[in-house]
């Protein structure tokens, strides 16, 4: 195997543990570490790394090694309220401009769900959630939304997966992008902007919940306190 491929696949497994939170925003890793945990030689974890860097995953430190792009309440806050701007604009014009056929493969592809805490599971949907949601910005014509928009909701999978771990809201979620068609299939312009705005304000106060939890849990550990583990129902 050619060390392209190694790096490929360096790259491939350390960005799944960021994405899931497997390892967690804030932390440090160090090459070595890397190495030892993914068993792949220095080379490829190096280059794995510097593009891993290049795409805002981890930030290099000096003398240290790198640590994963941690994540703050106001990035959390700041995304979510630009998410909420163009996916109201995406359903509306979706609602509005789509063909009949587009609307029939909308509904279709809002079916989709994942297993709670199965962190494949995980990967999967988001997946899936991210197309879905592109898919209706593509049907309202205007591609730069939907790039822009493409581009949030990538930025926005380790937070979304943050979400997942609270509790199980795998039905309720696949029953929001359900609703979520089934009003822009009804080109219900009013409906569509309430479920959207409803989605994300649910998704938000999800992340939210789950990310202070997660801080309190880390500060319990380092100063030697039992954690908060099975209290996030």
């Amino acid at each position: 195997m050619d060390r392209t491929s190694l790096a490929d696949k360096a790259y491939a497994a350390i960005k799944k543990d960021i994405i899931t939170c497997v390892l967690d925003p804030g932390s440090q890793i160090a090459q070595s570490q890397l190495v030892q945990r993914y068993d792949f030689g220095v080379t490829p974890i190096r280059e794995a790394l510097k593009r891993l860097e290049q795409d805002g995953y981890v930030q290099s430190m000096p003398r240290f090694g790198y640590v994963v792009t941690p994540i703050n309440i106001k990035d959390i806050e700041d995304i979510y309220d630009l998410r909420l701007v163009l996916e109201k604009s995406a359903v509306r014009l979706a609602a509005q401009r789509a063909s009949d056929d587009q609307l029939a493969q909308l509904s279709e592809r809002a079916n989709f769900t994942y297993r709670f805490k199965d962190r494949e599971s995980y990967l999967n949907f988001l997946e899936m959630n991210n197309a879905f949601h592109v898919a209706i910005a593509l049907t309202s014509g205007n591609r730069k939304l939907a790039e822009t928009l493409a581009n949030l909701l990538n930025e926005m999978t380790r937070i979304f997966n943050l979400g997942l771990d609270l509790r199980d809201s795998a039905e309720e979620m696949r029953h929001e992008h359900l609703a979520l068609a089934a009003a822009i299939a009804k080109r219900n312009v009013e409906d569509a902007e309430q479920i959207v705005e409803d989605q994300i304000t649910s998704s938000r106060r999800r992340v939210i919940e789950m990310f202070i939890q997660r801080l309190d849990h880390k500060a319990m550990h380092e100063i030697g306190l039992p954690g908060l583990t099975g209290q996030t129902g």
